[in-house]
């Protein structure tokens, strides 16, 4: 439908990368469209997501039938824990876990942000891979705007990472998100 009505396709390399079995996806934060789109590509998938848009009349609770995991980023120790644990369950009942390590959306200009360990601590806690995505949407679905741009979005699915340090596997999932955002943007 966004191709039809708004113009805007989608170009995905590395699909290949995804496992069959859970895994936590890393991914650069920039509009709407990677919340939406980006569950699609494991089911079942849930979303590590701001409690905030639950409470939007009818869109968010349409959300809450995905089952994500709601936090208030406020409370930073306690959002961590709650996603380690629910995050946890959630894997073991075999989701993969769909996480925003920079937090808030970045301006595409801006570059990719720095990373929470949110996703390297779920990834060795539970002994899956992260998979790290990198994409450009926010050059044709604008951010905090209701203008979209026609154009086609660059997805790239880099290869499992694994590992058991946290801070190493956020590392590498930056590293690799940065390398290939420069080469898309």
């Amino acid at each position: 439908m966004l191709d039809v009505l708004c113009g805007i396709s989608c170009n995905q390399r590395g699909i290949e990368n995804l496992p069959n079995t859970p895994f936590v996806i890393a991914a650069n934060h920039q509009s709407p469209w990677e919340s939406f789109f980006l569950q699609t590509l494991f089911i079942p998938t849930s979303s590590i997501m701001k409690k905030e848009i639950l409470m939007i009349p009818f869109f968010g609770w349409a959300i809450a039938r995905l089952k994500p995991i709601s936090i208030n980023r406020k409370m930073k120790i306690e959002s961590l824990r709650k996603i380690i644990e629910e995050g946890g369950a959630r894997i073991q009942q075999g989701y993969s876990i769909l996480i925003f390590p920079e937090g808030t959306r970045k301006e595409p200009k801006d570059g990719i942000g720095k990373f929470g360990n949110s996703c390297g601590l779920l990834a060795s806690n539970e002994a899956v891979p992260i998979v790290p995505i990198c994409h450009n949407s926010g050059k044709y679905w604008l951010n905090k705007s209701f203008k979209k741009k026609p154009g086609k979005i660059d997805v790239v699915i880099g290869r499992p990472i694994y590992g058991n340090d946290p801070k190493e596997l956020t590392k590498k999932a930056h590293q690799w998100i940065k390398e290939n955002y420069s080469k898309i943007n």
